[in-house]
């Protein structure tokens, strides 16, 4: 069956007039023998590996119509985006930077949904955007960040998102405690409310939420984090919606495109006709049959790279597990062609690539032919600098499959909310399918709560 599942397409059904919109195109051809040879699966042995997937992709489906795993409801839910579009107009009274604050899953997808809309990607904030607050994350507790992280901005029209799921994150609740210090040295304390939003869980009896006590003694609004949706698998939730709504984005959109990777799962009468499960199939295959060691994303658009750190805490948090699991590794394009291409084609043979293409990105600048010819690029004469990166795009996978190396590309069709929101729910259920294959549960992270456990000993002592 692998014959018609080298290429799957992903369309979303318009919402007005019925027609269908593809999304993007998975083809899974360069990880195969017949294209690179022998370091390549042949199509018998992915297509028992997809086979395989027939039980784990009957779970998923019974899953979704028990409701027992909410993240494939949350596509159709509403209510929380009113929620999230009132809580984010009123914090945004007066405001002119937003700063977002929390750990991992907290905020990786926000910042690749924000990043969509042009979020640290220089010069390219629209008009509409700069009559919006600016945004900043802090995803990562440095001391000497911190400390200078509040010193220099206006506190009066400075806003504060602060997440975390269990309200007890460290890291977290020491950059709350910062702010709000602050906010105090500034003599706003007493504006606390208008200032701070909070994300975390529900308030449950005998569990313990630093953060919502924090916040509540305060009387700091709250949205509630959807308790059975872990941090990482958390991004088209409330918790990445807010930078998104920040930045502009449709955000039922988002949800819209998330909803068309679920309608082709569900549709699916074989895992060979789901991308999720195929790519999820190829990813265990390569490790099991060819010593895949390293899964590297290399997106060939500037707004796809916070993407590519999403992407590697989903892989890794889910999958490494019980001396399994492969390095996922975020890569982007044609940056890290000189930095990294060499070792992926001529290192050791444990990597495994998949490339996000953009068909109908912006051409961008046209290179003036005399000025091409005096810099010795007269190939580039009168092309734009978009039609470079697209051969680049192409000229890297055929290069990669040339040397025996797998590779998988993704074409997206036109980089917008509709088709982030598929990709992000695309490998996701390509993680859980992953997961499942391994014999690994793809939710729990029980060596990061080690960790935690060990640095709140370490603390006490």
């Amino acid at each position: 069956m692998m014959s018609d599942a080298v290429e799957l397409e992903l369309a979303l059904s318009a919402r007005k007039g019925g027609a269908a919109t593809r999304l993007y195109r998975q083809d899974i051809g360069g990880c195969l023998d017949g294209r690179i040879g022998e370091h390549g699966l042949s199509a018998g042995t992915l297509s028992a590996w997809v086979d395989k997937l027939t039980g784990p992709l009957a779970d998923l489906k019974q899953a979704h119509a028990t409701g027992s795993l909410p993240l494939l409801r949350l596509p159709l839910e509403e209510a929380d985006i009113v929620a999230a579009e009132q809580a984010l107009a009123r914090l945004s009274s007066g405001a002119k930077l937003i700063v977002f604050l929390g750990m991992g899953g907290s905020s990786l997808g926000g910042q690749a949904l924000a990043q969509l809309g042009g979020w640290n990607v220089p010069g390219t904030a629209d008009a509409a955007q700069r009559t919006r607050p600016r945004t900043r994350f802090y995803d990562n507790l440095d001391a000497g960040t911190l400390a200078l992280a509040f010193k220099n901005v206006d506190l009066a029209t400075t806003r504060f998102i602060i997440t975390s799921k269990s309200g007890g994150t460290p890291e977290t609740l020491a950059q709350a405690i910062a702010a709000l210090q602050a906010v105090d040295a500034a003599g706003l304390g007493a504006r606390s409310a208008e200032l701070f939003l909070g994300i975390t869980e529900p308030a449950r009896a005998g569990v313990r939420n630093g953060l919502r006590d924090l916040l509540q003694a305060r009387g700091i609004p709250i949205l509630d984090h959807p308790t059975a949706i872990g941090g990482r698998y958390s991004a088209l939730t409330v918790v990445g919606l807010l930078p998104a709504m920040a930045r502009g984005l449709d955000v039922r959109a988002l949800r819209a495109g998330a909803q068309a990777a679920i309608d082709q799962m569900l549709s699916a009468t074989h895992p060979s006709a789901c991308a999720p499960a195929v790519g999820a199939a190829l990813a265990v295959a390569l490790a099991r049959e060819k010593s895949t060691r390293v899964m590297v994303l290399m997106s060939y658009a500037d707004r796809l790279q916070r993407l590519g750190a999403w992407y590697v805490q989903l892989w890794a948090e889910s999958l490494g597990k019980g001396g399994q699991g492969t390095t996922p590794l975020g890569c982007i394009g044609p940056l890290d062609q000189h930095s990294q291409l060499q070792l992926f084609m001529d290192g050791p043979r444990e990597h495994a690539m998949t490339v996000l293409r953009v068909v109908n990105a912006d051409p961008g600048p046209t290179i003036d032919p005399a000025l091409a010819k005096l810099a010795g690029i007269d190939v580039m004469a009168g092309r734009t600098v978009g039609e470079l990166v697209a051969a680049q795009s192409h000229a890297v996978p055929e290069a990669l499959a040339r040397a025996g190396r797998p590779v998988r590309t993704i074409d997206i069709e036109r980089l917008d909310e509709a088709t982030l929101g598929g990709l992000m729910m695309h490998f996701m259920l390509e993680t859980i399918l992953a997961g499942m294959l391994m014999g690994v549960d793809p939710f729990d992270q029980p060596a990061v709560e080690l960790a935690k456990v060990l640095t709140r000993e370490r603390l006490a002592k």
